[in-house]
């Protein structure tokens, strides 16, 4: 191994992402978007409160007064629905997903329970929702939980079952910080993959590689020069993503050597996925889309954007197969929970795996063959 041919390489590949400004956008700028648009839409979630549309057909103060009590312990946003509409054609000419209706009769219903202690007095609250919403079942969730607080203040009877929440974590965190490792992952992912791919079947499909042999550099000088390009592009692009999440969100994350051994151990396993598929694939548009099949799955799979808990129990299955599943509970484990013992049981899997595809792409990657 020559240094200064390694040094010599690897400036004329910083130089070149310097000079390709559709590089620097994919490598910095796409990552720090991502974060900026899931942090602004998920930032104020545990504080946020949902739009809730309620036609009150009762119009007394009785019906008043249990809608303020939802907008107050429901956190609900409340647009009052006038008593002369349809509740189902307010929903399809206002695009609403539901509106909660107050039966005309509340208040006296209401009155015979309480004065005059007539249990078998009730009122029915309709719900005219639109079941193709998302949120509809949440919004339901919590609607019934405030009027179970109704109906338990009106008989004044306690309840015998009561719950309590203990978080493992010392504070309680956020969305975007659980967000930032996983969005570093990806990052990390296709930088180091997409990058071996598209510059080795180019250079390959130039000519250019098989002109290597009769330079100075060696395999081995160009393999670690590659290494050291994509894991010094990886540390930039992650050290961006966390400037901003620190100066935007205020993200509150535990930085420490962990972070930088699974950046490592993660451009090792897809820069060796990398030169695999470069030695069967042929052309520069193929390798893309070869690429693109290896990422996607993983991209969104393995828990980068969402729960894998989500998912299907043969889809949690499968993602823990991936390889990104781990470098996203590694990084989670040291930057949230603080947990070596887990994140190294994850940098383990990672780090076998790791060693496993990239001695098979040193042994897939051949000059005489134009590699």
């Amino acid at each position: 191994m020559n240094p200064r041919v390694v040094g010599a390489n690897l400036f004329v590949k910083l130089l070149g992402v310097y000079r390709e400004k559709t590089t620097m956008f994919f490598t910095l700028a796409f990552p720090i978007i991502l974060i900026l648009v899931f942090g602004t839409i998920f930032m104020s979630q545990d504080n946020a409160g949902f739009h809730l549309c309620v036609q009150d057909l009762d119009q007394t103060k009785s019906s008043i007064d249990s809608v303020k009590e939802l907008e107050v312990n429901g956190k609900f946003k409340i647009t009052r629905v006038d008593p002369a509409v349809s509740a189902i054609q307010y929903i399809k000419v206002n695009k609403v997903n539901l509106v909660l209706v107050i039966p005309k009769g509340f208040e006296k219903s209401l009155l015979r329970r309480k004065f005059f202690s007539d249990y078998k007095s009730s009122v029915t609250i309709t719900y005219v929702y639109d079941p193709s919403s998302s949120s509809v079942p949440t919004k339901m969730e919590i609607l019934n939980g405030v009027l179970a607080g109704i109906n338990q203040e009106m008989t004044s009877i306690p309840p015998f079952l009561k719950s309590a929440a203990t978080s493992i974590l010392t504070r309680k965190y956020r969305f975007i910080e659980y967000f930032i490792p996983g969005i570093i992952a990806m990052s990390v992912m296709t930088l180091s993959l997409f990058g071996t791919v598209n510059l080795n079947t180019e250079l390959r499909q130039k000519g250019i590689i098989r002109k290597l042999c009769t330079t100075p550099i060696t395999h081995t000088d160009w393999i670690l020069s590659d290494i050291l390009y994509q894991s010094t592009i990886a540390v930039v692009s992650t050290i961006t993503m966390l400037l901003v999440s620190y100066a935007v969100y205020d993200v509150k994350l535990h930085l420490d050597a962990w972070l930088l051994a699974f950046i490592l151990l993660e451009v090792f396993a897809f820069v060796g996925i990398g030169m695999i598929l470069t030695r069967f694939v042929k052309e520069a548009q193929s390798a893309a889309a070869a690429a693109n099949a290896i990422s996607f799955p993983m991209m969104f799979l393995s828990g980068s954007f969402f729960p894998i808990e989500l998912m299907p129990e043969f889809l949690q299955k499968f993602a823990k197969t991936l390889p990104l599943y781990y470098v996203n509970e590694g990084l989670r484990a040291a930057m949230i929970f603080e947990d070596n013992q887990a994140a190294l049981h994850d940098a383990a899997i990672i780090g076998v795996f790791a060693a496993v595809v990239f001695i098979l792409g040193v042994i897939a990657t051949r000059w005489e063959e134009g590699q």
